[in-house]
């Protein structure tokens, strides 16, 4: 079980997951083209792969479209029954990896598709490039860590949904899309580089901390939570000003940050915020905390 501590809404990750700490070798795989159509592969998940034979790995199911596939028809697949993936290539085009995974690890040495990591309660996928729209949507728990960019819809809510991302960490260390935590109820969201618009839109709690710059509406509608902003943004007029204040949970949240090697965060563990409560159009019980240029 991971160790939780809760800070407000959100709720944090400490510690290893056992799961992860295991010493066996993790299964690779290898693509060996990127296919021409999306591929839906849910199979790539330590839950599914991980008490598995190589053959077993090699006669797991793919779709592609209407039809299925064996996965060793587009991977090549070394190791067996392992709860660490390793998958190495291009996998832009490749869908729902890691979708409900609940334990274990991936790493991706390439990109990743679209539903990344969606619906996952533990464990920790780690990749080395970029990722597409819907990266953990709706995840309870466990830790996404993307060292390029996202798309949108980052932790969000799929349509028509109430709640997006439940719990867990994500952090980005480039740039994400539009409508990010979107609906969040609980969990730590991260991203270093610039986001879209309707970031934090009806948030109802959690904790979403923006490094960069945002788009348009940032926060629109939200009833509940916290977004901290490290660059000035510009706010809807629903936002109202409250105070000026040096909130001591921020030394909390960067220092959970860092330990979790998201970069620069040690010069923003203390400083003086200025808090604006919102959106007023709504409910109104969230928060927008912009910190102020440290002298």
């Amino acid at each position: 079980m991971q160790a939780e501590t809760s800070i407000g809404d959100s709720m944090i990750i400490s510690g290893e997951n056992p799961a992860i700490s295991e010493g066996t070798d993790p299964v690779r795989l290898r693509l060996k083209e990127e296919p021409k159509l999306p591929l839906e592969a849910e199979a790539l998940s330590p839950d599914v792969i991980g008490s598995l034979p190589r053959k077993g790995i090699q006669e797991l199911p793919v779709f592609m479209g209407k039809h299925s596939y064996r996965l060793s028809d587009f991977f090549d697949v070394e190791g067996e029954r392992s709860v660490h993936l390793d998958l190495h290539g291009d996998l832009a085009k490749v869908k729902l990896i890691g979708r409900g995974m609940t334990h274990g690890s991936i790493v991706i040495h390439g990109n990743a598709g679209m539903h990344l990591g969606a619906a996952m309660s533990g464990g920790s996928i780690i990749v080395h490039g970029n990722a597409t729209d819907w990266l953990g949507a709706e995840m309870s728990g466990g830790l996404i860590h993307i060292h390029g960019n996202a798309g949108g819809q980052v932790g969000a809510a799929y349509r028509g949904s109430r709640k997006g991302m439940r719990g867990g960490v994500i952090l980005i260390d480039g740039s994400a899309g539009i409508e990010i935590a979107m609906r969040m109820r609980r969990g730590l969201m991260c991203i270093q580089g610039r986001v879209g618009d309707f970031a934090g839109i009806q948030m109802l709690g959690g904790t979403l901390v923006l490094c960069s710059t945002a788009g348009l509406r940032t926060g629109a509608w939200m009833s509940r939570g916290t977004i901290i902003t490290l660059e000035p943004i510009k706010l809807l007029p629903t936002f109202i000003y409250a105070c000026t204040y040096e909130p001591a949970f921020l030394r909390l949240v960067f220092k959970q940050l860092g330990d979790l090697h998201m970069p620069g965060m040690d010069s923003f563990r203390e400083g003086r915020v200025q808090r604006y409560i919102g959106d007023t159009s709504g409910l109104g019980k969230g928060e927008i905390l912009i910190c102020e240029p440290r002298g």
